[in-house]
């Protein structure tokens, strides 16, 4: 196991592999086993993603639902060291990490965006009123000038010069560059 201090400590997600049905007791076993041992530095987070669906079962009766995303997997955000894999592989119902061997993989962070788990801000080289080339898309090759930002950094409103008009177009902000 000492592999894992070999290289640069990093807290990230990764996905533990329970019984089938076991998933909301690792997760409330493995927070109250952090809790109790004061190893809040080492595991940071546990999910259980779930999907909440409307069940109708007359004209009145409307029911919520949480559906389990991932039947038989729990998430846990940690920093991996011999200690924390100890913890959650040894937990009752864990049948191991997602992974080669006994080796966890950690999730990419666009898994983890994906599954909807957590959200990374963009760091973007371009602010309000900067002049940017669009650069994916049927504008691809326009200039413009940046109007707004969303708050999660996804998308961008340009101002873009089209034919002698000035023209407002939302886009993707990885679809523009910035020119300098």
């Amino acid at each position: 196991m000492s592999d894992f201090n070999d290289s640069i400590p990093e807290v990230r997600w990764y996905v533990a592999h329970t019984y089938s049905g076991y998933e909301n007791k690792v997760k409330t076993n493995l927070e109250k086993i952090v809790e109790n041992r004061g190893l809040q530095h080492l595991i940071k987070d546990v999910r259980v993603p779930v999907e909440v669906t409307v069940e109708n079962e007359g004209e009145e009766d409307e029911k919520q639902v949480e559906e389990k995303i991932f039947p038989s997997y729990v998430l846990v955000k940690m920093l991996m060291t011999d200690e924390s894999w100890h913890v959650v592989r040894n937990i009752r119902g864990v049948t191991g990490f997602v992974g080669p061997g006994s080796k966890p993989v950690p999730l990419t962070d666009e898994e983890v965006e994906a599954i909807g788990v957590e959200s990374f801000a963009k760091e973007l080289d371009y602010k309000v009123g900067d002049s940017v080339k669009i650069t994916g898309g049927p504008l691809a090759g326009f200039i413009g000038v940046v109007q707004e930002i969303s708050d999660d950094k996804k998308k961008i409103k340009v101002i873009a010069s089209m034919f002698g008009r000035e023209t407002p177009v939302e886009l993707d902000s990885d679809s523009v560059q910035a020119i300098v």
